[in-house]
C-alpha cells in the first residue's frame, strides 16, 4: 500500500484474512502452552481505527485480561505472522496474565509484622 492509502477503507481478501487467522491462532495455541488451564485464551479479527486488526487476548482465573494487538502489513499478509513475532508475542501475554494473578492474589493477601 503507498502512503496515502487509508488502512481504515481496507477489507481483507478471503486469503489475507485465512493468513491473519492462522498466525493470530498460532500466537494463541503457543500461549495456552505457556499456561495452565484455567486462562482462557482467544483470538479474533476486529475492525480497528485503523483498518483491521488481529487480537489475542488472554483472561487469567483472576485479575484483569491481557491482550495484544497486531496491525498487519497489508503488503507482506499473504506471508502471515512473522515466526518470531508469533514466539515473542505468546511469551509477552503469558508472562503478563500470570502476573495479573500475582498482582490480583498479592492485592488480597494483608502483610502481617513481626
Amino acid at each position: 500500500m503507498g502512503p496515502n492509502v487509508n488502512t481504515a477503507d481496507v477489507e481483507l481478501s478471503v486469503e489475507q484474512r485465512r493468513a491473519l487467522q492462522a498466525g493470530l491462532d498460532t500466537v494463541a495455541a503457543r500461549t495456552r502452552e505457556y499456561l495452565p488451564d484455567e486462562y482462557v485464551v482467544g483470538a479474533q479479527i476486529i475492525a480497528g481505527t485503523d483498518g483491521p486488526q488481529g487480537t489475542i487476548a488472554v483472561q487469567p482465573p483472576i485479575g484483569a485480561a491481557v491482550s495484544a494487538g497486531f496491525t498487519p502489513d497489508f503488503d507482506d499478509l499473504s506471508d502471515g505472522i512473522a515466526e518470531e513475532d508469533r514466539t515473542e508475542v505468546a511469551r509477552q501475554l503469558a508472562a503478563s496474565a500470570a502476573l495479573q494473578v500475582k498482582q490480583a492474589v498479592s492485592d488480597g493477601i494483608t502483610p502481617v509484622g513481626r
